[in-house]
């Protein structure tokens, strides 16, 4: 019992630290440039320019902005733009293109903070964007391509979020801060119960030893073999505990800056038991094409890993 207190004791020191001194100083500031940008309309025109391109992969207009959301502000952000697509007539195919879109992409909340110890953001921009297209034409043209549900092209509208009311500077920002806390609290008791799950993982021995189980694996293509543990983690409770526990990895010397890009192309995504969960909360009509988009974003991840494999 004495053991069990101090693996609690110690997961939620953990996941505090990770998301007071790290999580919200970059939200905060993220999103409060986020809210200006969109008050001022400039993602709404940087919208208008790109979806006659994504449209030929299947993503509608309102799409664009939710790729916007996701690559600067979190995995959370599409929500409100997925919301918007569920009742404004949008194709369910094109909400599947959307969604393997948004699973294959790198989530700003995990990205910006691992950009401060050696993660190239470069790299990882366009990599998530190109393997996002190739997830939502895949998805669009083969995976789903059943299930659109009767909308001609005639009949489909490219929706881009509308130009918000001006207000002054310092209140856009406030409330974009504002929006980061509330953010980063929800995620305090998830993050508690990851770390604490993880850390229980390897008190029990099963954390090393799926590490030596696959040990040659990774050896064949660049991994430590601690890279099990930020991997259990991403797909068990998320890539923002995947981040906390790569952070402390990285601060241990677990893990080089040369390992950690060649990781990153595989496991920062939200396609994950939280990511798309939280995802598909957006409506009904995202639920019931949540498969195929799925399977469209198997493909561009791995498209993804491999480019960074490549690369470093």
């Amino acid at each position: 019992m004495e053991e069990f207190i101090k693996i609690v004791l110690q997961s939620g020191r953990t996941a505090l630290e990770l998301a007071l001194y790290v999580l919200l100083p970059v939200l905060v500031v993220m999103m409060a440039l986020m809210k200006v940008v969109e008050a001022r309309g400039l993602l709404a025109l940087v919208a208008r320019g790109i979806q006659p391109v994504l449209r030929i992969f299947g993503v509608p207009g309102a799409g664009v902005f939710a790729m916007l959301q996701l690559l600067l502000v979190s995995f959370a952000a599409p929500v409100a733009t997925l919301s918007i697509m569920e009742k404004d007539g949008t194709a369910r195919r094109r909400i599947a293109a959307t969604l393997a879109m948004l699973f294959t992409m790198s989530q700003a909340n995990a990205v910006f903070p691992l950009v401060a110890v050696g993660l190239n953001l470069g790299v990882i921009m366009a990599t998530s964007v190109l393997g996002g297209l190739v997830s939502a034409a895949l998805t669009y043209y083969v995976f789903a391509r059943s299930v659109d549900d009767g909308l001609s092209p005639a009949e489909f509208h490219e929706q881009v979020p509308p130009k918000p009311v001006k207000s002054s500077l310092l209140t856009i920002m406030i409330a974009g801060g504002q929006d980061a806390v509330q953010v980063i609290l929800g995620a305090i008791p998830l993050l508690i119960l990851a770390i604490f799950v993880v850390n229980v993982l390897k008190a029990t021995g099963a954390i090393s030893g799926l590490e030596v189980l696959l040990a040659p694996l990774f050896g064949l293509i660049g991994f430590p073999a601690v890279a099990v543990l930020p991997i259990a983690t991403k797909y068990l409770a998320g890539g923002t505990a995947m981040m906390g526990v790569t952070l402390n990895l990285m601060k241990e010397g677990a893990i080089t800056i040369l390992e950690l890009n060649r990781m990153a192309g595989f496991i920062i995504n939200p396609c994950d038991l939280v990511g798309v969960a939280v995802l598909i909360s957006a409506g009904t009509r995202c639920t019931s094409v949540v498969r195929p988009a799925i399977a469209g974003a198997a493909v561009g991840i791995l498209i993804r890993g491999v480019l960074h494999l490549m690369i470093f």
